[in-house]
């Protein structure tokens, strides 16, 4: 029985470097054994079936063999529709209610713990929010990521060390979970 993932791409199609034009990512996904594999947008997102391998393994494949063919290594997480659905389903801000471009979803390749964020003064960041889910982060940040500090403040590398971290908007998390419906 064959699986429906999404591939996030980190760091890919932006600013002018580590160029990967999407077709030739079908490509390659396609030579590696996956099927039905769609691409949305240009900035990372492939959307696959799979009957063998877990999401770790898928992500380690993929990337191994995007830095084989492009030349350069891209992180990649692999995450499955129930996987997914679930992140959108327990977003703990009013999506319905925010424009899409005021919530994110950073999604991370293991379980990160509180500990790693209280250095972060919340309240320093106000109105701007963020609350952990399961291996990901939900930030409302209410005039947009590039305007925001407490964003900056979660990429920093002392607060990604040892974990793949890559973020989303809300448009992408929603139509994610509809990619990889069955």
């Amino acid at each position: 029985m064959a699986t429906t993932y999404a591939a996030l791409l980190r760091g890919i199609n932006v600013g002018g470097g580590r160029r990967v034009p999407m077709a030739e990512l079908r490509t390659l996904m396609e030579g590696l054994g996956h099927e039905a594999v769609r691409t949305h947008l240009q900035s990372g997102q492939a959307v696959f079936t799979s009957p063998h391998g877990d999401e770790e393994s898928l992500a380690a494949g993929l990337a191994e063999a995007i830095e084989r063919h492009f030349g350069f290594a891209v992180d990649v997480i692999v995450r499955d529709h129930a996987y997914l659905r679930g992140v959108a389903d327990a977003c703990p801000f009013p999506a319905a209610e925010l424009a899409p471009r005021q919530l994110h979803v950073t999604y991370f390749s293991a379980a990160v713990d509180a500990d790693r964020f209280a250095q972060i003064d919340g309240a320093a960041h106000l109105p701007e929010e963020f609350r952990l889910g399961d291996r990901a982060l939900y930030l409302y940040a209410p005039d947009g990521l590039g305007r925001s500090g407490l964003a900056e403040q979660l990429a920093r590398p002392r607060i990604t060390r040892g974990v793949i971290a890559t973020t989303r908007n809300w448009n992408t998390v929603v139509k994610l979970v509809e990619l990889t419906r069955a």
